[in-house]
This record gives structure tokens, C-alpha cells and sequence, in this order.
């Protein structure tokens, strides 16, 4: 009877860890696993086109992930995607940094991308970064591929 009790003690501790194991996943997966109680400051960046990017995606710099995507909202007066980025306060960044949306693979996550100007003074909450490039969207690259094959094909033909 004890050795049944225990028994069904370590199938409960597994099956738990088990649980606590695909919830962890879950939240990776999700980009929600890393909770940071670091001080970030707040800088905004507008886009023509942001593609995939989703709310926490990660935010980039030499590889190394120095914040991430806090909000993303459509800007109605230059009808530009703006978004803002929460930066860890440890990486100072120069007021020339330029933002760029980059993908992890082929066809991974989205993900931004900064690369550091030489401006002395850095960015502070609030600023906004004037130089940005949008997403490359697939689609795009194909059509115009498949549009310069066809125009060099009618050049072809006369």
C-alpha cells in the first residue's frame, strides 16, 4: 500500500514537470518567456510596411537582443506603421541609429534590427528614429522578378 502511494507521488511530480515543461515552451514560443525587470527607454520608428513583425517580437543589434517590439499602431497622418521599441537602458544607442525589419531565415520571425550611427549624443525615451527600411515582403520580390522576365521576354519577341 506505502509502495502505491509513492508510486502514484513520483507519477504526479512528472506529470507536473511535464506540464511545467510545455507551458515553458508555450511561452518561448510565443516570444512571452523572457521576462525582463531591467529599466528600458521607449523609442519610436516609422515603417511603409512592417510585414509579419508582431508586439514583442525581438529587437536586434550586432545579433544580440537588446529589447523588443512594444506596440505597434498605424500612424493616420503620415499613414506609416509606427512602432514603438523598448530598449534595455544597458545599451545606449547614438540619435543616428537606424532601424531596419529583418527575417530570421527565409521565412522565420520578424525581428528589428538597429545599427549604430556616430552620433555622440544617444537616444532617450521618447526620441524617434528617422532613419528606417521596412520589411521585405516575399511576394513583392516575385512579382518583380516575374514582371522584368516578362518585359525582357516582349523585348525579346520585336
Amino acid at each position: 500500500m506505502l509502495k502505491r502511494k509513492a508510486l502514484d507521488l513520483w507519477v504526479g511530480v512528472f506529470v507536473a514537470m511535464g506540464l511545467g515543461a510545455l507551458l515553458f515552451l508555450a511561452m518561448k514560443v510565443g516570444n512571452l518567456a523572457s521576462f525582463s525587470a531591467a529599466e528600458t527607454y521607449l523609442v519610436k520608428a516609422n515603417f511603409d510596411n512592417i510585414g509579419g513583425l508582431k508586439k514583442r517580437a525581438p529587437v536586434k543589434s550586432a545579433g544580440v537582443v537588446v529589447g523588443r517590439v512594444e506596440n505597434i499602431t498605424f500612424d493616420t497622418e503620415s499613414y506609416e506603421a509606427s512602432v514603438a521599441l523598448s530598449i534595455d537602458r544597458r545599451y545606449g544607442f547614438p540619435k543616428d541609429t537606424s532601424a531596419k525589419i529583418l527575417t530570421a531565415g527565409l521565412l522565420g520571425e520578424q525581428y528589428v534590427g538597429l545599427t549604430a550611427g556616430g552620433d555622440p549624443v544617444k537616444l532617450k525615451d521618447g526620441d524617434k528614429l528617422k532613419i528606417t527600411q521596412s520589411a521585405v515582403v516575399l511576394e513583392n520580390l516575385i512579382s518583380q522578378f516575374l514582371f522584368s522576365k516578362a518585359a525582357d521576354g516582349n523585348k525579346d519577341n520585336k
